[in-house]
């Protein structure tokens, strides 16, 4: 578009103008077979005269690619528009995989630090190890410019057998290494971690819901029975969700034939579905909990609405985000793409768990899970609001809630023992992570030879001089004094976490969920709940419990 368009000083309502117009116009093209009545005839004529007559040049498929982002979020807050840039970006996560040179990585003073590289990847084929900083990209300097994530992961990957020249700065040796390495699939894993808490219990952390989900959670169900897991730990914390499917097929292994899952019901006929269980899940008889919280959304509130209605297991944690909009994904010509809610999703009690909104109002609908922070709903279960004009009833006759999220069958309050000012500095700082890694690099070589979590967390120091070197680093590197009435108030939550995060350093994600769900409120309530027999839940049953 002319800069001169931006001075002529009429930016902003003609701007509005043709977005509306353009939004209308836009209708007619996405849509194709669309009548073309008088609305649409008015606004092509519209936007002709915009391009053939207006004061200054103006690039009308720019204005209307800017236009349907707000055409769409004027819908309801989870339609959207991908453009055809972000697109394959944008699906990567949930597809399973992407072409990239195969490692985690961190960004630590500026510096790209290799966490990670993925066994039988890439960059494992030609020699990078984990503690190699990434100097350069392909001749480019990378180091102390501020590169984002997005920036990095952008240059990091490509297509397919394509090649990234990498210029690395190991610890062991003094000139600058290179590498060229050929970009190859690789897989996005949706478990981050798998293991058993104790002789009878499985933990899954499942971090999305992915093409490949399904088949990794099963794989991980299988082997911790083979360990002698009897019951298990689903961690759906965090998880924003994905595609539907996933969620339906993990449900059915738990649900005895012919338990309903889930139903969605939209205004037109392909939008109507309703899913059962067929049986053949291997897991009917296993216990099961789900962990919930504020961050657990659509296809994680999915599983857990099935569990809970079918009085299946135990939902432990705090309410669900209240995702229960449904949005399929429609490509066009371009290779953009818009989602577009279809259809709401409702759990086997027949409750739609959608938080309510107004369209168009996407902020206040982003400030929503603060919003429940502010008036203690994280601290306090008597501060949920529930909708009770909204009621519905579990099959064994428990009542539950529609109009916001999945509300837990046990609830557990936000975690906030041992934040002090002094956690809190070091924490803004990224120290925690900064140290845990210096700590892992420096002893990479011991540490590597941990046959597991038990046996490396033998080869650490004791707390005691953890906390104090962690607190000498603190000084040495940001100036944060070491005030020990404060750093002891935070003792156990500094000290386990540093452990986890030297655990994760050393031995990967499923280390760190390790040694940090030793300490976790959530998974500890989960483990008093199969103690006590309250998992299998008795029919009669008719309220949920709070925390006692």
């Amino acid at each position: 578009m002319n800069p001169n368009f931006k001075r002529a000083g009429v930016w902003i309502p003609v701007i509005i103008a043709i977005t509306f117009c353009a939004g209308l116009w836009i209708g007619s093209r996405l849509f194709g077979g669309v009548q073309e009545d008088d609305v649409f005839a008015k606004v092509n004529r519209i936007m002709h005269y915009v391009s053939a007559e207006y004061v200054d040049d103006v690039n009308i498929d720019s204005l209307i690619e800017q236009s349907i982002p707000d055409m769409m979020a004027k819908l309801d807050p989870h339609s959207s528009y991908i453009s055809a840039s972000d697109f394959q970006s944008v699906n990567d996560e949930l597809e399973g995989s992407f072409s990239g040179i195969g490692i985690s990585f961190n960004m630590l003073t500026d510096t790209i630090t290799v966490l990670e590289v993925i066994s039988g990847g890439p960059s494992e084929k030609v020699g990078l190890m984990p503690g190699d900083r990434i100097i350069t990209i392909n001749d480019s300097l990378v180091a102390g410019q501020k590169w984002s994530n997005e920036r990095v992961i952008k240059n990091l990957r490509g297509p397919r057998d394509s090649k990234v020249k990498l210029g690395i700065k190991r610890a062991t040796s003094p000139d600058l290494l290179t590498y060229e390495v050929t970009r190859g699939d690789i897989p996005m894993t949706s478990i981050d971690a798998s293991y058993m808490l104790d002789d009878q219990t499985g933990y899954v952390k499942v971090n999305k819901f992915g093409r490949t989900t399904y088949a990794e959670f099963l794989n991980s169900l299988v082997d911790l029975r083979g360990k002698g897991a009897e019951r298990f730990v689903l961690d759906l914390r965090g998880n924003g969700g994905g595609f539907m499917e996933m969620a339906i097929l993990m449900a059915n292994e738990f649900l005895p034939a012919g338990s309903p899952i889930v139903s969605t019901h939209g205004r037109i006929p392909s939008a109507e579905s309703s899913t059962y269980a067929d049986g053949t899940g291997a897991f009917q008889q296993a216990e099961v909990v789900i962990l919930l919280d504020e961050f657990s959304a659509s296809a994680s509130e999915i599983l857990a609405g099935a569990i809970q209605d079918n009085d299946r297991g135990l939902i432990v944690g705090r309410r669900s985000f209240g995702k229960g909009l449904v949005q399929r994904q429609i490509e066009l010509p371009d290779s953009s793409a818009i989602r577009l809610t279809t259809a709401r999703y409702y759990t086997p009690s027949g409750r739609c768990i959608q938080k309510t909104y107004t369209p168009g109002k996407l902020e206040s609908y982003g400030l929503e899970i603060a919003d429940r922070y502010n008036h203690g709903e994280g601290f306090s279960a008597d501060s949920v609001h529930l909708d009770k004009s909204q009621t519905y009833y579990t099959i064994g006759g428990r009542t539950v809630y529609g109009g916001g999220g999945i509300m837990p069958d046990v609830y557990v309050p936000n975690d906030t023992s041992g934040i002090s000012t002094y956690y809190i500095n070091v924490a803004n700082a990224g120290l925690l992570q900064k140290y845990a890694f210096n700590y892992a690099d420096r002893h990479r070589a011991e540490l590597k030879k941990a046959s597991g979590v038990k046996e490396l967390m033998s080869m650490l120091p004791s707390d005691d001089v953890i906390l104090q070197d962690f607190a000498s680093f603190a000084q040495r590197t940001e100036n944060i004094p070491p005030r020990w009435y404060y750093i002891n108030l935070s003792r156990n939550l500094i000290v386990s976490q540093l452990k986890a995060l030297i655990a994760r350093d050393a031995l990967g994600t499923s280390a760190f969920y390790e040694v940090i769900n030793g300490s976790d409120n959530s998974v500890r309530r989960a483990m008093e709940e199969f103690r006590n027999g309250t998992v299998h839940i008795p029919v009669t049953a008719n309220a949920t419990k709070s925390d006692r």
